[in-house]
């Protein structure tokens, strides 16, 4: 079977933004990691927090990179470092060779792609309300407890210096958008896909955190990008 590295953004709890989907795994024979990357030093940078991913990784399965979010930043540094099957984005930044996570909301028209969407939906999309913009969808059990579960931010050597990579790693890439994000909206997404890694994305019906909305259906996902799965199903 396969390993998947998981690889949690901002604002929904850390390492255990993915506990559902690691079950979900698990229970189909895969094998999980999900480290928390952030610990409050602020002169760790995306490289640190790649290193901290790559040292929770041994196996010889093998390896899917995915990323939620601010994570779209450190997985394709693991996909560098590591042989790797697939980088996977699950409604993830994607950032541009020597672009600060900083600069991407400007860069990529994210402002407008929000103030286009809000007023289609009545203000819903990039509501200050966590419950009404970010975890809309995500059972109130779960995401009252995500600001307990929730580590310091990333580091501002994270978030303002370049990102290292000269160039997107040559890693099979897939794209899951969440058609329902009220975050990054999804015609943002599509956009973004196209122009910066030329794909068209899969797509699940879910609000930004589908690791807490609809864990079973992102696990079954993740598990059709698989050899195993792949070849039991004729495809390749």
């Amino acid at each position: 079977m396969s390993t998947f590295a998981l690889i949690h953004g901002a604002g929904a709890g850390g390492g255990w933004y993915w506990h559902l989907v690691e079950a979900e795994l698990r229970s189909l024979g895969h094998t999980t990691v999900a480290p928390t990357l952030w610990t409050g030093d602020d002169t760790a940078t995306l490289d640190d927090y790649a290193d901290t991913v790559v040292n929770t990784i041994d196996t010889q399965d093998e390896l899917f990179v995915v990323a939620h979010s601010f994570g779209g930043f450190t997985a394709p540094l693991v996909a560098e470092r590591l042989p790797t099957a697939g980088l996977i984005y699950v409604t993830a930044m994607i950032p541009r060779p020597g672009e600060p996570p900083a600069d991407w909301w400007s860069n990529t028209g994210h402002p407008e792609a929000v103030r286009i969407q809000a007023a289609k939906d009545g203000g819903l999309t990039g509501s200050s309300d966590p419950y009404v913009g970010y975890f809309h969808d995500v059972p109130k059990h779960l995401a009252d407890q995500v600001s307990s579960r929730e580590p310091p931010p990333p580091s501002n050597s994270a978030y303002y210096e370049p990102w290292p990579l000269d160039t997107y790693p040559t890693t099979p890439t897939r794209y899951i958008l969440c058609t329902e994000d009220r975050l990054f909206p999804a015609a943002f997404q599509r956009q973004l896909v196209r122009e910066r890694l030329g794909i068209t994305p899969d797509e699940i019906a879910s609000g930004h955190c589908p690791a807490l909305s609809h864990p079973t259906e992102l696990a079954a996902m993740l598990n059709t990008f698989t050899p195993a799965r792949n070849e039991a199903s004729g495809i390749g």
